[in-house]
């Protein structure tokens, strides 16, 4: 499924996209800010990660900060975000193409 979302094959609201990645929001957010990067290679999950994805993976952790804050979390240290990547069922994983949530704003805020 994100695979065709990052393709444009499926509507989502864009954050961010550029030769390899691409952010959009949650359609179930958990926080006030929640949104996805994906990488557009497929990737099954972290554990399927190698050696060879070590940049991407770089390139993802990056971005992250700079995208919470254009989506409105505040800054460090009295603001910020939380980065998950569930990975595989015991790891609460539902999409299987790796993924990584950016979730922010006030608290408290929970799985509803």
């Amino acid at each position: 499924m994100f695979c065709k979302i990052a393709a444009g094959k499926i509507p989502s609201k864009k954050v961010y996209e550029d030769d390899d990645l691409y952010a959009f929001h949650d359609i179930a957010p958990w926080a006030p800010i929640h949104f996805l990067i994906v990488p557009k290679k497929h990737i099954t999950s972290m554990a399927h990660l190698d050696e060879a994805d070590g940049a991407l993976m770089g390139k993802i952790m990056t971005l992250a900060p700079q995208l919470a804050l254009e989506q409105g979390c505040e800054p460090y240290p009295s603001g910020g975000f939380r980065v998950v990547i569930n990975t595989g069922a015991h790891g609460g994983q539902e999409v299987h193409h790796l993924h990584v949530h950016v979730m922010g704003g006030p608290r408290p805020w929970t799985k509803g």
